[in-house]
């Protein structure tokens, strides 16, 4: 815990990463709200997944070029512009009665103009802290944003029942715009500026780490949307009792993070923490007891931010700075993609089998995420006793002081 308090004290750290996890909230809330929204308007999972499935796509398909013009009109600028659109696009989403295929493109908007805060900061990190430190912080700051799932679902489903899911979604919009201003005026912000990339769009598809994670950090993140449309539809939206399972998942991951993100990185760790998540996925399958399932995710829960970290660092150590945006970008399409085929395959399935299948369903994506993690163990690097700051690019990086 040394480590992590020390990285704390550095300047800048501290607010910066509790501002953007403030930002980044909604993200832990606007899956689950619309779900349980559009499920209760329209009565169909299948429909809450199409929707679910369209803000996703926007996000993986505009979220690399969102990122990549950081280099070109600076990280506020972007920012700012993508928080205007989408909390608008939310707001209407939710304020009108709308047919299921007006939501569906309205969600595409939406996720097109979800705000690029994740790949900023993932790039900024290496500016704020010695290499050394980047393993750590890295993990720290995985675990850090399980905040957002341990609070988000129990704070969503609490306000959903309580006031209204329409309510627990326009909370997501003043997350996203406090947590926006909070992260935009900090100093670091102003002072760090990402390079122009001299690669081509999507030139950055081409190198071995940014495909493994972009692969690996999709079918992990499916199989937490399956996960949570499972437990949704298994507890129902009546009260607080998903949320809690949900949260206990995240605490998982949270304890997991913290216990193992001081450990230097091989070319195996990806497969050995995919492993502890689907493990913990096919004991889960087993029972829709609110223990049992809660035990289970909690242990599959311990893999998941060691796996997320191990995603980070092969990208910081193998990339140029002037890129690092940009793949980031394409890590987090990748998961969003995850999001949608999870939501999507889920809520079929939930319809035709029940509840208790989307959980089978979770299983098996984290189980194909393992497999797909030791066939690319050859092409992982070996982060043991080596530097993980970006390749530095071949000229000047300005900073504005």
């Amino acid at each position: 815990m040394k480590t992590y308090w020390d990285i704390m004290k550095t300047p800048g750290v501290a607010r910066v990463l509790l501002s953007q996890l403030t930002a980044r909230f909604p993200f832990g809330m606007v899956s689950l709200a619309f779900l349980i929204h559009i499920e209760h308007v329209y009565h169909s999972y299948a429909a809450a997944g199409a929707v679910l499935g369209a803000l996703a796509l926007g996000q993986a398909l505009v979220g690399p070029i969102t990122s990549r013009m950081m280099g070109i009109f600076g990280i506020r600028p972007v920012i700012v512009s993508t928080i205007v659109v989408v909390s608008i696009t939310v707001c209407v989403m939710v304020l009108f009665p709308l047919p299921i295929w007006v939501l569906m493109v309205l969600g595409l908007v939406s996720g097109a103009s979800m705000p690029p805060i994740q790949p900023a900061v993932r790039t900024m990190y290496p500016k704020m802290v010695p290499s050394t430190k980047l393993t750590p912080l890295f993990s720290l700051d995985a675990s850090a944003q399980e905040i957002i799932w341990i609070v988000g679902p129990v704070l969503t489903t609490f306000v959903a029942v309580q006031i209204s899911s329409a309510a627990a979604i326009f909370l997501a919009v003043g997350f996203f715009i406090v947590g926006g201003a909070w992260f935009l005026t900090s100093p670091i912000v102003g002072r760090v500026r990402i390079p122009r990339s001299k690669t081509r769009f999507g030139g950055v598809l081409k190198r071995p780490t940014v495909i493994i994670s972009t692969v690996v950090g999709l079918l992990l993140v499916a199989s937490f949307a399956a996960v949570e449309a499972g437990i949704v539809a298994i507890f129902g939206n009546g009260g607080p009792t998903a949320g809690w399972v949900l949260a206990i998942f995240a605490l998982g991951s949270l304890f997991g993070g913290l216990a193992l993100g001081h450990r230097e990185i091989s070319s195996f760790s990806l497969t050995a923490r995919m492993f502890v998540v689907a493990a913990g996925m096919g004991l889960a399958v087993f029972s829709t007891d609110f223990w049992w399932l809660s035990i289970m995710l909690f242990i599959s829960g311990i893999g998941v931010a060691p796996a997320l970290t191990v995603l980070f660092a092969n990208v910081s150590a193998t990339l140029k700075f002037s890129e690092t945006a940009e793949a980031y970008a394409w890590i987090g399409s990748g998961q969003l993609i995850g999001v949608g085929m999870g939501s999507a395959i889920a809520g079929l399935t939930i319809d035709a089998f029940g509840p208790a299948a989307a959980i089978l369903v979770a299983a098996l994506f984290a189980g194909t995420g393992t497999v797909a993690a030791l066939i690319a163990k050859p092409w992982s690097p070996d982060l043991r006793n080596r530097d993980l700051s970006p390749i530095p690019d071949t000229e000047p990086i300005p900073v504005q002081h």
